[in-house]
């Protein structure tokens, strides 16, 4: 409740900063968006897991799914095993038949891997990066983006539904939340947490803790490895492969 205070006040401040310097701004408006930040910021989880489960439903609509009998869909069943209830999640999971080197998790339990990543990695090192994706998810990553994504100009209206009814999302507005949410780049503290999060399941589940090493060093030598695509950001995906390695040398 004093989150939703600080960051009610500090948007209507900040309408109110502006106020005063350009004759022209729209009062009312500024007041509207203020409330709809602070909506968009109170969102319970429930609320946010409806609107996963939304952009999951379209993502799985709009991709190849592995069937059950499919070789790729038997391979993750086994390197997921013991994970469908983890450190209080309830995970649900599915092959994306594509050559990209790509997986992600939402809030909703929702965790997907393409079968170009299953292509390169061994078990261990497709369940480090399952580790991580879930990782952005219990560290509140995900949540965040979401509660920052309701507030753009696109999804300011989604926001003020916030404690009462779901809304139902368009097409456009779900494809502006995939963006936002799914897409877009995490911070390189974000980073960094979600490695040493999928570097502790690794060990807790009993997985060789290297594969959070390797993995990301399989990553780094792919075209644009250390500049962009799956969990390469700042650092790159060499210099986060080395901080895994350190970490674990410290065991």
């Amino acid at each position: 409740m004093n989150g939703f205070k600080v960051i009610k006040g500090t948007a209507l401040a900040l309408c109110l900063s502006v106020t005063f310097s350009a004759q022209a701004f729209d009062f009312a408006k500024g007041l509207d968006a203020a409330v709809k930040l602070g909506k968009a910021a109170t969102l319970s989880d429930s609320d946010i897991n409806a609107y996963f489960g939304q952009m999951s439903k379209k993502y799985d609509a709009e991709n190849t799914v592995a069937p059950a009998s499919n070789k790729y869909a038997k391979r993750l069943a086994t390197i997921t095993k013991g994970l469908k209830n983890y450190d209080g999640l309830s995970l649900n999971f599915k092959v994306y038949l594509s050559p990209e080197v790509n997986a992600f998790a939402m809030g909703d339990g929702t965790v997907r891997v393409y079968s170009g990543l299953m292509d390169l990695m061994t078990d261990d090192e497709v369940r480090s990066v399952i580790g991580h994706e879930i990782g952005h998810v219990k560290l509140g990553h995900s949540k965040k983006r979401m509660q920052t994504a309701m507030t753009t100009s696109a999804l300011r209206g989604v926001a003020s539904a916030a404690g009462g009814t779901v809304a139902s999302l368009s097409d456009s507005q779900l494809g502006d939340l995939t963006e936002n949410v799914v897409h877009a780049q995490f911070s390189q503290s974000n980073e960094n947490d979600s490695d040493s999060y999928g570097l502790k399941m690794l060990q807790a589940t009993g997985k060789n803790p290297m594969a959070a090493v390797t993995s990301l060093e399989k990553l780094s030598k792919l075209p644009g490895g250390d500049d962009g695509g799956l969990m390469a950001t700042h650092p790159s995906s060499s210099s986060r492969a080395d901080r895994m390695r350190q970490q674990i040398a410290k065991k």
